[in-house]
């Protein structure tokens, strides 16, 4: 594992000193929310989703600089997401990644500006003929994205589901909305990381369904981890108040299933999803490292 930490850090620093060529900063009084942005999205951050839309297009012998816009665009628009649910209104944060949230660091107001200027952009940017030369395919990537950020299966309808009370469901109504939140909350902007990766190397059928499939599986993981590292993380590593689902009464797959089956749960998931890139061979070994660290992670 220590060549992938090697690769995912250097594909971070690579990711970071590219931040600033995205916002330059206007002259008068609406450079505030550009700075605002620009926090939020320079504030840390393990760039798992860019770090996949890159992996997933060097399969097809896509280049790092070629998939930026992609990446950054996706990695803007998770952005914008963290900075919602940090608002009093939501998940009522104070710290993200260890640093203060948007709107402590400027105000309310302003991180609201910042989270939909950072959801408008990623759009703009997928839009650029600089992201790819076909049309096509930018058409392609705009309304695979708007699909999985949106209102209806997407990243905002799992959040307000998240945000519904459990409280009379069965157990199996409880396991059927715990996916489903999971499906629709984080799994969607996983999956889009590995089907623009699929999209910008016009993967045949066959590679873009494994690569969804594995995309799947480390979802529903990278969420059973968070929800673990809730109970048992250190506060000082992960960044952020712990122990707030608990408090808040949030449906949680630790709630659910209670902490040692889901980390059987996470481990199984982890080995299937790196079964099912076998179709790629020795060129997935990063893909599937990617899967171990998942449920490794501390933070």
């Amino acid at each position: 594992m220590s060549d992938f930490f090697e690769k995912l850090k250097a594909y971070t620093e690579y990711f970071n000193n590219e931040l600033p060529h995205f916002f330059p900063l206007p002259s008068g009084a609406e450079k505030r929310v550009v700075e605002a942005m620009l926090y939020s999205v320079a504030n840390g951050g393990k760039r798992l989703r860019p770090f996949l839309v890159t992996e997933t297009a060097a399969l097809f012998g896509i280049s790092r600089q070629q998939s930026l816009p992609t990446a950054a665009a996706l990695e803007f628009l998770h952005s914008y997401s963290l900075i919602h649910d940090d608002l009093p209104a939501m998940d009522n944060d104070d710290l993200r990644r260890g640093k203060p949230t948007c709107h402590k660091q400027f105000d309310e107001a302003t991180a609201i500006l910042a989270g939909d200027g950072l959801l408008t952009y990623a759009f703009e940017i997928l839009s650029d003929s600089q992201t790819a030369s076909s049309a096509t395919t930018r058409c392609h990537l705009l309304s695979l994205l708007a699909k999985a950020a949106g209102a209806f299966s997407g990243m905002i309808a799992g959040q307000m589901l998240d945000l519904s009370s459990a409280g009379n469901l069965s157990a199996s109504e409880q396991e059927f909305l715990i996916k489903h939140i999971e499906e629709m909350k984080t799994g969607c902007l996983i999956r889009y990381a590995c089907e623009a990766g699929a999209v910008l190397g016009n993967a045949t059928e066959e590679q873009k369904q494994a690569l969804i499939t594995y995309s799947r599986k480390i979802g529903i993981a990278f969420q059973i981890a968070d929800d673990i590292l809730d109970v048992e993380g250190n506060p000082s590593l992960v960044g952020k108040t712990l122990n707030k689902d608990a408090e808040q009464g949030k449906l949680t797959f630790v709630s659910l299933y209670g902490l040692e089956k889901a980390k059987q749960l996470a481990a199984q998931l982890i080995a299937d999803a790196k079964a099912s890139i076998a179709v790629f061979g020795t060129q997935a070994q990063t893909l599937k490292d990617l899967a171990d660290f998942i449920i490794s992670r501390n933070k």
